[in-house]
């Protein structure tokens, strides 16, 4: 009988593949050049997240493989052809083949945001219709290829941040159509081309940070749309700017900052579309010009410099100046105070930086608006004891930068009433008050603003890209926005659907997905040149995979495909199910039995599912459902066939250490159960899968809410919670779990909170049991072990002798404190978070440091809890409380505070027991935890779920 069911088994097979033949041989449609050039293409890509894997099957235009679009109508040889390949974000690393030159008919080639190496083949060169060449952010080397000069369509050439090297080609020069050079951020060298003067559509030339050398060209004065000239950091050899440059009229920035120049400052009093002017850390000399600049000035950064002479009267009838930098030069006279007198400053911040120079007076009264800085220090001017307030702005800390603020969301409305399973939000500027809905997330660039300050702008900002993707003010709110090195502005955007609806509908998504890779926003001098960061779809657009381009195609290949399709699926189900439901039964025993061998432990109450169950649970481990991403593996959020939602921890492929880790887990968590500990659900063995499944943590990593860029904030006492349930989970590790339990891993990313903020401890990967007794009774206080554990939370006893002790954990816990306190990050541009709060304590400027976030406090709960924290972070383990201690202080803090009346925000007096925190001390941090959620009650959202770019 099984003779026969197997010989039946090869019989069906037989006929599936004779009909899934004859459905290649039907549906291969598209150009068969093409169908080969990509097969070359992904053979030299290693994708490791397996975003091409459709690419072994069926024809690319009829198929849809990922990230390839094509033309909806068959072409003049009775074919469809590529049209795109949008490749952006996807983990790709390996080369770009010569075989894209095969792509004969593609407009879009955008590889943006991958890890790709090699050189960047000069058969793209080949491509005459080509538009959009995008290839920013990866690790692409070797020099440019003259052939690529040869593109007459192009219109947007991004290599930037890579490290390509070598001359720009004279040949670019043909480029006859192109409108954006964004070369920054390489290893260019040589001149520039003189010839680069023939491309009289360029608008925006952005190759600052490379090794370019040589003469700046004067020939480029003759572009006549040109709109931002951005060279900074390269080395110009001591050459100096030509005076040609002050009659481009079109020209709206100027930035030449850190190139090595010499001579006097063009004339610049003839470009009225002048907005912005950098030409600092050079050897400028002479005299500022007198001339007027323009009016739309809004930076004029000449610092770093050998310029003598006064201070141009001009410059205080300049009514947009934010930024006026002149610091270490020789300029002498005096200063007036007109610059902000005769200007408008209530909506705009004003910086001026005069430090280090030889001005000796003051004209007019020295009493600015709040809103500008002024800095002074180092000129004979702070000697003069006559100037009132003098003193007030020749301190080494005279001022600090204005800092943009984020949206919020209005508070009259209810809390958490929007449902957080669908990622739905208020809306915070919705016409009909405290409006749920869904929004799309959009992080966006722009790479040369003309301006150094955004609030004055946002408006216009927020007006701007409204208009452009067709929606209403209310439905665009900017979360967030931070200035990066260049200066870059990025910013995070939330798009909400009209109101009476919910979410967008699939062609509005698709809508708004395409105007914003095609670049189809419009350039505006003010805002410059731009990039589309990452474009993620959460919750209800969860099942819009990163391709999510409707494509078309004539009806007649389609039926024909269609009805080879269903007949080959109908086989191939007969197939599946004949032979899955013969050792489907096995499965789940087999894994459990082998599984169990290996932890010699009871599973008594731990689920064991199938490899099935999770591909379910998980939309087949659909990048939507990804919240967060470890050494171990990745963690998806998952919805059992009970509805249970689960987080999924799935090993690496391959991972050594992640079968040690996978075991410990299950043999540790299995008999682990405490409410601030986080349960073990079950587990995946099979299929050459590893997955841990626990119970989902709605509302993210303490981490996460520390970190700057969340709109949600922790209150005191919530903090406090935290802390004491933490501190509570990791005292029965210690004392009541049988044996004992040295968590070894214990950070802020790794403390979770449920839906009712309860703190749980994660992620016992790298956990290890106590010492028990050996043969003569005695007990070890320690573990001899390998050193394990994040940077910056490592005991320092521990990392010296290897000793692993329950000190350990406090001293990894008092850090975590520490963060509770102040937002800061253990280790942060080369500070660690210990010693920063000891200065600061020591130096009686404790509350300084103090998260701003957290709202008013009761000081005396505070200095109780920083004391408390900074006792278990002592470098010798004896001098560190037990847990237990830690846990009793943590009450008596809880208990005195819950003593003390309401806060009223409205009325804190500084000398009252009830402080403001002065300013706040954290860190930007973007990194992915294991287990974030990103629908937490804040809306504030860490990680991506389908995310089409990932920006460096």
């Amino acid at each position: 009988m099984e003779r026969v069911r197997y010989c039946g088994y090869v019989f069906t097979t037989a006929i599936y593949c004779c009909f899934m033949l004859n459905y290649f041989a039907v549906a291969q449609i598209t150009d068969t050049s093409e169908v080969s050039a990509l097969v070359s293409i992904k053979n030299g890509l290693i994708d490791n997240m397996k975003y091409l894997k459709d690419w072994e099957k069926g024809d690319p235009c009829t198929s849809n493989w990922t990230g390839v679009h094509c033309f909806n109508k068959v072409g003049a040889n009775g074919y469809l052809h590529v049209k795109e390949l949008r490749m952006m974000a996807m983990n790709l690393s390996g080369n770009l083949t010569p075989e894209l030159g095969q792509l004969s008919h593609l407009q879009f080639l955008n590889f943006m945001w991958n890890d790709l190496t090699g050189s960047i083949p000069e058969e793209i060169g080949n491509i005459k219709p080509l538009k959009l060449l995008l290839l920013t952010g990866n690790r692409l080397s070797g020099s440019l290829s003259d052939q690529l000069g040869y593109l007459p369509n192009l219109r947007i050439f991004q290599i930037d941040e890579n490290q390509i090297s070598g001359r720009i080609p004279k040949s670019f020069s043909n480029l006859n159509s192109v409108q954006h050079i964004h070369f920054n951020n390489n290893s260019l060298s040589g001149q520039i081309p003189p010839e680069l003067s023939n491309l009289s559509t360029l608008l925006h030339m952005l190759i600052d940070n490379n090794n370019l050398s040589g003469h700046l060209p004067p020939e480029i004065s003759t572009l006549p749309r040109l709109r931002i000239i951005q060279l900074d950091n390269n080395n110009f050899s001591h050459s100096e700017i030509p005076a040609s440059y002050g009659n481009m009229s079109s020209l709206v920035k100027l930035s030449l900052r850190n190139c090595t120049l010499r001579g006097s400052i063009p004339d610049l009093s003839r470009v009225q579309s002048l907005h912005y002017l950098d030409l600092s850390w050079n050897e400028l000399s002479g005299s500022i010009p007198q001339n007027k600049l323009s009016n739309n000035m809004t930076a004029i950064i000449l610092s770093h410099n050998r310029l003598d002479g006064s201070i141009p009267k001009s410059f205080s009838s300049l009514p947009l100046l934010q930024k006026l930098s002149m610091d270490n030069n020789l300029l002498n006279g005096s200063f007036s105070t007109d610059i902000w007198q005769n200007k408008s400053t209530s909506t705009s911040s004003l910086l001026i930086d005069l430090r280090n120079n030889s001005l000796s007076d003051i004209l007019g009264t020295l009493e600015p608006p709040l809103n500008v800085t002024l800095r002074l220090q180092g000129n004979p001017v702070c000697r003069n004891e006559n100037v009132r307030n003098i003193v007030k702005f020749c301190g080494s800390e005279a001022g600090t930068d204005k800092t943009n603020n984020s949206a919020s969301v209005p508070g009259a409305c209810p809390i958490h009433a929007c449902p957080k399973d669908n990622y739905y939000e208020y809306v915070p500027a919705s016409p009909i008050p405290c409006t749920c809905a869904s929004p799309l997330i959009v992080g966006w660039r722009l790479k040369s603003p003309s301006f150094s300050f955004f609030d004055p702008y946002v408006h216009q900002f927020e007006q701007y890209m409204t208009r452009d993707l067709n929606l209403d003010l209310y439905q665009m709110l900017i979360e967030s926005n931070s200035w990066e090195e260049g200066p870059r502005l990025r910013m995070q955007l939330k798009l909400f659907p009209t109101v009476g609806f919910s979410t967008f509908n699939r062609s509005e998504v698709i809508r708004i997905s395409d105007i914003l890779q095609y670049w189809e926003i419009s350039v505006v001098d003010l805002f410059g040149p731009y990039e589309l960061l990452n474009f993620i779809l959460l919750g209800p657009y969860s099942y819009l995979n990163p391709d999510i381009q409707a494509k078309n195609t004539s009806k007649g290949p389609i039926i024909t495909i269609i009805v080879a399709g269903v007949f080959s699926a109908f086989v191939s189900a007969i197939v599946t199910v004949l032979i899955k439901r013969r050792h489907a039964k096995y499965r789940s025993i087999l894994s459990r039995k082998r599984l169990s061998a290996k932890l010699s432990i009871k599973l008594d109450g731990i689920r064991s599912f199938t490899f099935r169950e999770m591909s379910l649970a998980t939309s087949n481990f659909d990048n939507s459902n990804q919240v967060g991403e470890g050494g171990y593996g990745t963690v998806f959020k998952g919805i059992l066939a009970d509805k249970t939602v689960v987080a999924i921890k799935r090993a690496k492929e391959g991972s050594v250490q992640g079968q040690k880790e996978f075991l410990t887990e299950i043999s540790l968590l299995s008999r682990l159960h405490h409410r601030n500990l986080v349960s073990l659900l079950g587990y995946c063995d099979e299929e050459g899968e590893q997955m841990l499944v626990y119970e989902f943590m709605c509302n993210g990593t303490l981490r996460n809410w520390l970190s700057v860029n969340c709109r949600g904030t922790l209150t005191f006492g919530a903090r406090l919670e935290i802390a004491l349930g933490a501190a509570k989970g990791i005292l029965y590790l210690h004392t009541e779990a049988h044996p004992p339990i040295f968590h070894r891993d214990i950070k802020a990313s790794n403390i979770l909170l449920d839906s009712k903020m309860t703190a749980k401890v994660a992620d016992f990967g790298l956990s290890r049991l106590a010492p028990v007794q050996d043969d003569e009774g005695v007990l070890p206080n320690h573990v001899s072990t390998i050193v394990k554990g994040t940077p910056g939370y490592l005991d320092p006893e521990y990392f010296l002798t290897r000793k692993l002790t329950d000190k350990s954990d406090v001293y990894s816990l008092g850090v975590v404190f520490l963060e509770i306190l102040t937002g800061m990050r253990p280790i942060s541009h080369g500070k660690n978070i210990v010693r920063e709060v000891n200065l600061a304590h020591g130096s009686e400027k404790m509350f300084s440091v103090m998260d701003s976030t957290m709202g008013p406090y009761p000081s005396e709960c505070v200095e109780k809890f920083v004391d408390l924290a900074l006792k278990c972070c002592e470098d010798k383990p004896e001098d560190r409380p037990s847990m237990l201690d830690v846990v009793r202080e943590l009450e008596t803090i809880q208990s005195i505070f819950n003593m003390m009346p309401d806060i009223d925000t409205d009325s804190v007096d500084s000398k009252a027991k009830y402080n403001e925190p002065k300013s706040s001390s954290s860190f930007t941090d973007t990194s992915r935890d294991a287990f974030l959620s990103s629908s937490n009650v804040s809306g504030c959202y860490s990680i991506s779920g389908v995310s089409l770019t990932m920006p460096r």
